[in-house]
């Protein structure tokens, strides 16, 4: 279905209210995760809820966010992506509005595990009714570089908005303006996208389901909570998985697709670009608001920047995978955002560094989202659609985890110094060793086989 510059697919009318649709609630999904970071202490006054269970309000929506992703990105192929997504937004409003309204901490943390639910449940059957609405790879590659746009902008917009509303109004309504944009999604949804057909004469891998949700569940228990027995729970658990779906005939998760290069390296340069940068959001956030003493609200203006730099990355994204190819735009979006990071190890204590910060995390950014749209295209191109809430499904675990790992483990390094900037100095510095790391792994596994990875898309090189 090659597609040269000379006759280029143009987009319907159609399917730009699906790309509309179904990118407004990816980015309203993922401004959920981070839109109460800036605002912790005053929503654990709001319920009652202590100091030392705070990072629990974060955690109780990325357990099951982390945990469930697989299992439900498989159901949309199962019993129909359309379906899976309503059902998810459904959830949304109804978590949300129980959120608002908590007056004790029970209410906010069932709140925020329902909200994580309905992201394991609507992410990856967004995703993949995105994928699967273009048939065209260039297109395709477009609207994945918007989508990794407003995945990553949504995580940067969630603090401004969450800053923005705590101080203006109040943290609840972070939680309340869920449900009127859920609604309208409701309402549009049977319109605009069309039912996928349910895969027949296929069963769910239960074992495998079981297995691979407890063993994410446990991970990701352990590495947010520090637990070393959860942590190898998590680890047994998923290698038993690995196991059941070496053997099972119909695997929740095909394994031999990881033994492409483009789905192993594209999934490990994922991991690492939503780990480290989700990270460093947090770190810049404890910076700014513990180091330099901002409010919420000038902390969230502040991430305007890079939230900025994000939309733009993700407009023209897709014309460079198109022009260079995945495998090359995915390393040097690393290479970007991991040179542009390198400068935070030295941050000092005075505003004046604000001059260094804004534009690092500019660039940093800008090359964070190619890097993002990147590993989407690699992760889901050359798959049937029969696939493709598999496919899409470990694209957004890999997320997932990433957001939910990156977190502790920085914020652990930072923690660990007595002064809080040199912490952040340490933590970014491993940030920058680790991201140096997998970028020579990545070189090794992705770009010595460019011919085959760029060709794929190279071959439908978008217009203009």
């Amino acid at each position: 279905m090659a597609t040269t510059a000379n006759a280029p697919t143009t987009i319907t009318g159609r399917q730009r209210l699906i790309v509309l649709l179904l990118l407004g609630a990816q980015f309203m999904l993922s401004v959920d995760y981070s839109i109460l970071n800036v605002a912790l202490p005053r929503v654990g006054a709001g319920v009652g809820l202590g100091l030392s269970a705070l990072p629990w309000i974060l955690t109780a929506y990325a357990l099951p966010a982390a945990g469930f992703t697989l299992l439900f990105g498989r159901i949309a192929d199962l019993f129909g992506r359309r379906r899976m997504f309503l059902i998810g937004i459904t959830l949304l409003a109804a978590a949300s509005l129980i959120g608002g309204f908590a007056t004790n901490p029970v209410e906010l943390l069932t709140a925020r595990t329902l909200q994580g639910f309905a992201t394991a449940i609507a992410t990856p059957a967004a995703l993949s009714l995105l994928v699967t609405s273009f048939s065209d790879e260039s297109q395709r590659a477009r609207v994945l570089g918007l989508n990794g746009a407003l995945l990553s902008g949504g995580f940067t917009v969630g603090a401004l908005v969450g800053g923005t509303l705590v101080t203006g109004l109040s943290w609840r309504w972070a939680l309340l303006i869920n449900v009127p944009v859920a609604l309208i999604i409701l309402a549009v949804t049977p319109f605009v996208v069309s039912p996928s057909r349910a895969s027949t004469g296929v069963k769910l891998d239960v074992p495998g389901a079981i297995t691979v949700t407890l063993g994410l569940l446990s991970f990701s228990f352990g590495v947010v909570n520090h637990n070393v027995y959860a942590l190898i729970a998590g680890v047994l658990l998923l290698v038993v998985f690995w196991l059941i779906e070496r053997k099972a005939p119909a695997p929740l998760a095909a394994v031999s697709i990881l033994n492409r290069p483009t789905v192993k390296w594209g999934n490990l340069a994922g991991l690492i670009v939503f780990s480290m940068e989700s990270g460093l959001i947090f770190l810049m956030t404890l910076y700014l608001q513990d180091v330099l003493h901002f409010s919420a609200l000038t902390t969230g203006l502040l991430f305007g920047v890079p939230g900025l730099a994000s939309v733009v990355a993700g407009i023209i994204a897709g014309r460079f995978i198109g022009r260079y190819g995945p495998a090359r735009v995915l390393t040097v979006g690393l290479i970007v955002q991991t040179g542009f990071t390198a400068p935070l190890m030295v941050l000092g204590p005075s505003t004046l560094w604000l001059w260094v910060l804004m534009p690092a995390l500019f660039i940093g950014f800008f090359g964070h989202v190619t890097a993002i749209a990147s590993f989407m295209v690699t992760a889901t191109t050359g798959l049937p659609d029969s696939e493709q809430g598999l496919a899409t499904g470990l694209a957004t675990l890999t997320q997932q985890i990433g957001i939910t790992v990156g977190i502790p483990v920085l914020s652990a390094i930072a923690a660990g110094q007595a002064v809080l900037l040199t912490g952040i100095h340490l933590a970014v510095a491993a940030n920058v060793a680790i991201t140096v790391t997998v970028i020579v792994l990545i070189s090794l596994g992705l770009l010595r086989r460019a011919p085959a990875v760029v060709g794929s898309i190279e071959s439908t090189e978008l217009a203009g």
